[in-house]
């Protein structure tokens, strides 16, 4: 009699862009991107379970999160299962097929805020894909998983890389780990207001703003290129100065969802300089000079703004 699989247990960590220049939009409707990735100690937790049958079932603590196909943990297990079947050479063993065969219970205990500008739905569909490499013994090496990582969304190959810092490139699917910030140790506030913002959304509204030039349009080209702000990571650390941070997406997330601004000001009110939006919005980062900095700032915070999220971590 066929032994059940145990359950695996993953940590699906979050990102920070401390850098984000959107450069161009591309013939596919996506743009070119110049953005340094930080992966940071704020995770979900994924638990892979086998069923009996040959489904996939999703359950997840949010109410915010699908449970369908267009979840991205069911959209990395069904790509994966896929993949491997219709390759000639794909299954390594009768066994991998008979477990390829058989059905999935992913579990997602979500911490990370939901369509805040943290990654969360691409880390869980990455650590569902590293996951099943493991659950299932398939030994696929990174450059495999890196390609279906690169399917399944722009943001996903970072988290499959396992860098702690990284250059993202093309649409963000091209990775680079940066060594050289591998020391690097950096303490980060998060605060997301109650809203969720459309990436789609932001990056439409940022080809209409831009296109039509003036002071807008020179909002959202950097005063810096990444390659200083890498500099000045390696070398300094914590004296990076405000200007080196930068997000091409921000001016215009924060003119559709005024929110964001009224973060960032009580931030900037309480004394707070290094203030950055991530990604495409709303959750807003603070770079600390400690963690001591970090835990006293935002316990005013917390007292100030209870409807807001707020998370201390550092770089993971």
């Amino acid at each position: 009699m066929k032994r059940s699989l145990p359950p695996l247990l993953l940590e699906s960590f979050a990102k920070i862009n401390l850098y984000l220049q959107v450069l161009n939009k591309r013939k596919d409707n996506f743009h070119d991107l110049s953005t340094l990735f930080c992966r940071i100690g704020l995770a979900d937790t994924i638990i892979i379970k086998e069923r009996k049958d040959s489904l996939i079932k999703i359950k997840c603590s949010s109410p915010q999160v699908p449970k369908d196909k267009s979840n991205l943990c069911y959209a990395a297990a069904a790509l994966l299962k896929q993949k491997l079947k219709l390759e000639s050479n794909g299954l390594p063993s009768f066994k991998q097929s008979h477990k390829l065969s058989l059905g999935l219970e992913i579990e997602i205990k979500k911490r990370i805020p939901v369509g805040a500008g943290l990654g969360g739905g691409s880390s869980n569909a990455a650590s569902t894909l590293l996951g099943l490499n493991r659950f299932w013994d398939l030994d696929l090496p990174q450059t495999k998983l890196m390609k279906l990582a690169a399917e399944l969304g722009s943001d996903v190959p970072f988290f499959v890389s396992g860098a702690k810092f990284a250059l993202g490139s093309g649409r963000g699917e091209k990775i680079k780990p940066l060594t050289s910030l591998k020391k690097l140790k950096l303490w980060f506030i998060l605060a997301c207001p109650n809203i969720k913002v459309s990436t789609p959304l932001i990056y439409r509204k940022f080809d209409t703003y831009v296109s039509t030039g003036g002071a807008f349009s020179r909002l959202t080209r950097p005063k810096h290129d990444v390659k200083i702000l890498i500099s000045e990571l390696s070398k300094r650390a914590f004296r990076v100065r405000p200007e080196y941070l930068f997000n091409s997406l921000e001016p215009v997330t924060t003119r559709i969802y005024p929110a964001v601004d009224q973060v960032k000001k009580a931030l900037y009110g309480i004394g707070l300089e290094k203030v950055m939006m991530s990604g495409s919005g709303p959750a807003v980062f603070v770079v600390c000079g400690s963690a001591r900095e970090a835990r006293k700032a935002s316990a005013i915070l917390r007292k100030k703004h209870k409807s807001w999220q707020i998370f201390v971590s550092s770089n993971a």
